[in-house]
């Protein structure tokens, strides 16, 4: 089976499930897609982020989990889940929502950071899967560029237009306001 190319069948969280750990895995819409392994600037940039935003979080109910670990976007059984992804940065703040295998529902915040392999998933494919399924703030961060892109989950079910940060800029979360954090901070 060729792993980056639709299939006639729709593959499920179950069908996931029976598959090796090696290699890793996201499904969209049914279809799986092959994780490939980050680089060290993708590394680093998630380790300077959740380093920041630990603090953050340990003043509220909220957990904060990077990658890998599984999403399932729209918490059905396992056997309809056809959306399974392991954003970079998840942050979830309703505990009924973790379980054993990782989250069944959306998190509150998720931030991918963009890689020459999966930019047009993240930027696309995700982006509209996070919106429909209710991620509240959803962070793509461009590290080549040195800038950051931060979708806000409206009244309306829709993300208005993004707010954009470049590297001089200070970034403030909306859904967590007193996490602040200067931008150069994080492509350093």
């Amino acid at each position: 089976m060729s792993i980056n190319q639709p299939h006639s069948k729709r593959v499920t969280y179950a069908d996931y499930l029976t598959w090796s750990d090696e290699p890793r895995y996201e499904i969209i819409d049914g279809i799986p897609y092959v994780q490939a392994a980050p680089s060290r600037q993708h590394q680093r940039i998630v380790t300077q982020l959740t380093g920041e935003l630990y603090p953050i979080l340990k003043e509220r109910p909220c957990e904060g989990y990077v990658a890998p670990f599984d999403v399932r976007l729209s918490a059905a059984d396992d056997e309809q889940e056809y959306h399974v992804v392991q954003p970079d940065i998840s942050v979830i703040c309703d505990e009924r929502k973790l379980d054993s295998r990782g989250c069944k529902g959306a998190p509150d915040l998720i931030v991918e950071v963009l890689s020459p392999s999966t930019w047009q998933r993240d930027r696309i494919e995700k982006l509209n899967q996070y919106q429909k399924y209710g991620v509240k703030e959803y962070l793509l961060i461009y590290p080549n560029e040195k800038i950051m892109e931060q979708y806000i989950l409206g009244e309306n079910g829709m993300f208005g237009t993004p707010y954009i940060y470049k590297e001089e800029d200070i970034f403030s979360s909306d859904l967590f306001p007193d996490f602040e954090i200067v931008m150069s901070v994080i492509f350093s």
